[in-house]
């Protein structure tokens, strides 16, 4: 499905250009500037806020997203550079109004407080688990090394990524049993 978005204001006299971007399994046709982030398009263009704008020079980590899966900081990231590319932000994780097994841990241990930087932590924390169902306390540490928390919350954000990875487990397991049934009808 494309969407066409009305674009941000510019600069007076700036000059755009047409950007594709799929955001959350959704592309939307953008008119940007090329130096805008892909941070500003998801915020003011496509009005995605969950993804929070707070330093803006890559230090805080509150503005992470995946990008081809991968965990950036969309401060640092152009939007232009991200055309036709796989985004997905905070927004994207839950499917079928489900909570992303990260996004129900942090629930159930607790793992936020203030929770402006809770997006970022969970979309760390999503990208190692996408890379490494099984990470140890360390990989879980190093994830969101990166990504500021004032409250001091980061016990339970890395208890909280334990048991997203235990709650990912369980949702394999259930269905693998589920196949194996279907395969015996």
């Amino acid at each position: 499905m494309t969407t066409s978005t009305p674009a941000a204001p510019t600069s007076p006299g700036s000059v755009t250009r047409p950007v594709r971007l799929r955001v959350n399994e959704t592309e939307h046709a953008l008119q940007i500037e090329p130096r805008r982030t892909l941070l500003d398009a998801l915020r003011a263009d496509l009005h995605l806020t969950g993804t929070k704008k707070v330093c803006d020079m890559g230090d805080c980590g509150a503005c992470t997203v995946l990008l081809e899966g991968k965990a950036v900081y969309s401060c640092l990231v152009l939007a232009a550079d991200c055309e036709r590319k796989p985004v997905t932000t905070i927004e994207g994780l839950a499917q079928d109004g489900r909570l992303d097994p990260v996004q129900r841990a942090f629930v159930e241990m607790d793992a936020f407080q203030c929770g402006f930087c809770t997006p970022g932590q969970i979309v760390s924390i999503r990208a190692l688990l996408n890379e490494n169902p099984h990470p140890s306390d360390e990989e879980l540490h190093r994830a969101v090394t990166g990504n500021l928390c004032r409250c001091g919350a980061y016990l339970n954000i890395v208890r909280a990524g334990k048991r997203a990875a235990e709650l990912l487990a369980e949702e394999q397991q259930d269905e693998q049993q589920a196949e194996q049934q279907g395969a015996a009808r």
